[in-house]
């Protein structure tokens, strides 16, 4: 078994670090610089960092604090929020982050990831992908709509085939995000992301749910997630990256150390 990567999030809202449950009610809850210092202290595989509402307000990233992340870590990060241009690319790529995550303007224009992964290589171009369970229908043949607009606006678009189209387009990973179990701690939405995992030949993260170790052990184990994202758990000092890893690691999942 390939090792397998636990991966931060860190949903930046006007410069502070902030968490809620289905992407609603969110808190403050603290300083993204000084939190990505400390879980890169703790050896997290990788980072990422959405500014969760730059897309809804229409307005750029604030690059500022993606420049002071970058100054502080020495691992993978990834950066996405009101990403729609090259210009855009370029400017995040130049601030520190070492992969690009697109999902809403890429819903809107997928032009964009092929653009993307021309310029800048497919290893570069993360989908992220926000999902909602829903009944099936000829659309949505999957029962897993298409969200944007950090999780605002629904698009009537398949999760399953959106991802297989990004995955064509160039998209080198996809972030997989479920709304329905986001900020819950009761556990990934497995089905989701056995679906997508299955359908696609590049690496998926999973993303929404985790409350706890076992949550990861079930989602690698039963879904072949690439990687997992967490946040509640770690940033409520529930848990501390190596406390994940020493479980993962007496449950038989490979998982990287840090050299």
């Amino acid at each position: 078994m390939l090792s397998k990567r636990i991966i931060i999030c860190l949903d930046v809202r006007e410069g502070k670090t902030t968490k809620g449950i289905k992407f609603e009610g969110n808190i403050d809850i603290g300083d993204p610089v000084a939190m990505a210092k400390e879980y890169y202290e703790q050896g997290v595989d990788e980072l990422v960092f959405y500014d969760i509402t730059a897309s809804s307000d229409k307005r750029d990233i604030i690059i500022e604090v993606v420049e002071n992340v970058a100054k502080n870590i020495f691992i993978p990060f990834s950066v996405g929020g009101g990403i729609r241009s090259l210009d855009d690319m370029y400017n995040v790529l130049n601030a520190g982050a070492e992969k690009i995550s697109i999902n809403s303007a890429a819903v809107l224009n997928s032009e964009l990831i092929s653009q993307g992964a021309k310029f800048f290589g497919s290893q570069c171009i993360v989908l992220g992908m926000d999902a909602k369970k829903v009944k099936p229908s000829f659309r949505i043949p999957s029962g897993y709509e298409v969200w944007i607009n950090g999780g605002r606006t629904p698009m009537n678009m398949d999760a399953v085939q959106w991802a297989q189209k990004a995955r064509d387009l160039g998209a080198g990973e996809i972030c997989l995000n479920s709304i329905d179990a986001d900020g819950t701690n009761t556990g990934y939405e497995l089905n989701l992301t056995s679906m997508v995992s299955s359908a696609v030949s590049i690496p998926v993260i999973a993303s929404g749910g985790a409350g706890k170790p076992e949550h990861l052990r079930d989602v690698f184990l039963k879904s072949n997630a690439d990687a997992a994202l967490i946040a509640s758990m770690v940033h409520y000092k529930q848990y501390t990256v190596s406390q994940i890893k020493s479980y993962l690691s007496k449950e038989g999942i490979a998982v990287r150390e840090r050299i």
